[in-house]
């Protein structure tokens, strides 16, 4: 008796584990932002080498404000900082094809921050597929800066700049980053 019970308990938990399973979303196709695209624009992610693009996935930390804005731009709201000095209220925005549009850089204030992001009207957070860049400003290089190998047993980077807080690395297409 006590057997026949758990072959029973064990009959039912391989199936509730297999219906958890295809209702996680386990084998459901990508959309295309997860696939490295940016609606209807699609581009290769270099298997080795300097990228033409990156993607960055919405986070709780340094990527907490990336997304999408209501004309289907990209932007990022960050704060870059000099170690052991100034930080900076930095606002990134692509095109959706994840070209570098402007830059918006000022010394760091949080009404500033709040203003910034409320300037982008109904977005979403969620992944960006944006090009490195980098800008000139305020005495500092800011952007997506590619830090390119100088020796064969070194890889490519791409640094969020300035302060070096968020450190991407092949493979591009992975959304993740280095702190």
């Amino acid at each position: 008796m006590v057997s026949r019970g758990r072959i029973g308990l064990g009959l039912i938990m391989t199936v509730a584990l297999g219906v958890t399973g295809v209702t996680a979303g386990c084998g459901r196709p990508l959309s295309a932002v997860e696939r490295g695209q940016s609606d209807d624009f699609a581009f290769p992610y270099p298997a080795e080498g300097r990228p033409e693009r990156i993607a960055i996935d919405h986070n709780t930390f340094e990527a907490e404000h990336v997304g999408h804005t209501p004309d289907g731009g990209q932007f990022f709201l960050t704060t870059p900082f000099e170690p052991g000095g100034r930080r900076f209220v930095a606002l990134y925005l692509f095109d959706r094809d994840g070209r570098f549009v402007t830059a918006e850089i000022d010394p760091f204030d949080k009404e500033l921050y709040q203003r910034r992001l409320k300037s982008l009207g109904k977005m979403t957070f969620n992944r960006i597929v944006v090009e490195p860049f980098e800008v000139e400003q305020l005495g500092q290089t800011f952007g997506l800066v590619v830090d390119e190998p100088t020796t064969s047993d070194e890889i490519c980077w791409v640094t969020a700049e300035p302060g070096d807080y968020m450190a991407f690395a092949e493979p591009w297409d992975l959304g993740a980053y280095d702190t």
